[in-house]
């Protein structure tokens, strides 16, 4: 195995989920670190790669780094214990899943349980919902539970590893958006590798706490101050069944990256991105925002005096599942469009709409 794939397995399936990112970020930096001039973090775990940090025009491409998960928040005398959201963690899925609680003892075991089906009426069926789902590590009373480590305010991850399908897409937990870590650290590999030599300072950001409101971009926006961002994430491919493209769009996954238009996406920023996909002969989709653009991009844009900035999305199948699943082609692709952006980029652009 490659040391880029190795890296692919071991980021991704370990836990990194909001609010608790720091085993991933440590993985991600140990990764990069090679490949860049120097890095610093920041006190809430968001992880930055530079590269020509002397440099004064500053440009940055950016990840997030955290998965949804699970807060404990109530313990019953039997030992059940419930739980509620930490991001957009789906309740639906939830029943039969494996799960690891995270505890200052270290990783304790449990199961979202569920009535059976020979219990269930069939005329009055209850579904999944955050107030009936609940986790079960084995325990006959609250003490016990609190015994192994467990209480109010433990985080909880699904128990799900990366996989192939077909040879062609990646499938597992928290592609969301750690697929984009990947992709970030890959780019700044190419251009060490390619002893690229940019006329700008680069900056490799990967954020913490996006799931949950966009914190650690609007964090770390603050203390670089860059002059451009370019974010990369995740967006539905709306051709799986059950979505509908007149409200979703169409976004396929293995047809290349999806560009974005919207408020916060700066239009001259994704003209010279989409201009910089058809000079290479880079397969692109492209997809509208409502308002904001729901990912990081939206606070970079905003930030200090506005900072111009642009989507690079991967389309990917069931999101917010362990089974989040994207094209193998398409991770390439976005990696590819991000570096050969970066090398053509001429830093005297002038973004002002209005001169």
């Amino acid at each position: 195995m490659s040391e880029s794939n190795s890296f692919l397995y071991k980021y991704l399936n370990n836990a990194s989920p909001t609010g608790f990112e720091a085993s991933g970020q440590q993985i991600w930096l140990d990764y990069i670190k090679p490949y860049v001039d120097t890095h610093f973090t920041d006190q809430y775990g968001t992880a930055v790669g530079v590269i020509n940090p002397e440099a004064d025009y500053k440009v940055i491409i950016e990840a997030h780094a955290d998965e949804i998960s699970w807060f404990i928040n109530y313990i019953t005398p039997e030992g059940y214990i419930y739980v509620n959201r930490n991001g957009g963690s789906d309740h639906m899925i939830a029943p039969s899943m494996r799960v690891n609680i995270h505890t200052d003892k270290g990783i304790v075991p449990g199961v979202f349980g569920w009535p059976a089906i020979h219990v269930r009426k069939n005329e009055k069926e209850e579904t999944p919902t955050l107030e009936n789902i609940f986790l079960d590590v084995g325990a006959r009373s609250k003490e016990e539970v609190e015994e192994l480590g467990v209480h109010v305010g433990c985080v909880v991850t699904f128990k799900d590893e990366l996989q192939e399908l077909n040879g062609k897409y990646l499938s597992g937990r928290a592609l969301d958006n750690r697929i984009g870590g990947y992709m970030i650290a890959q780019v700044a590999r190419k251009l060490k590798e390619e002893e690229v030599k940019l006329p700008f300072g680069l900056y490799i950001v990967n954020a913490v706490q996006e799931e949950i409101g966009l914190r650690g971009a609007e964090m770390i926006a603050a203390r670089i101050k860059p002059n451009i961002a370019i974010i990369t994430d995740v967006c539905h491919d709306t051709t799986a069944p059950m979505y509908k493209k007149n409200v979703s769009g169409e976004q396929v996954a293995g047809s290349g990256p999806v560009l974005t238009y919207g408020a916060a996406v700066h239009k001259k920023l994704l003209d010279l991105i989409i201009a910089t996909a058809k000079k290479n002969d880079i397969p692109f989709q492209r997809a509208a925002a409502s308002r904001s653009t729901g990912t990081d991009t939206d606070a970079f844009a905003y930030s200090n005096d506005g900072v111009p900035s642009a989507l690079i999305s991967l389309a990917i199948k069931y999101m917010h599942t362990t089974v989040e699943t994207a094209s193998k082609d398409d991770i390439e692709l976005v990696i590819e469009l991000m570096y050969k952006f970066l090398i053509e980029f001429d830093p005297k652009f002038d973004f002002r709409y209005v001169v």
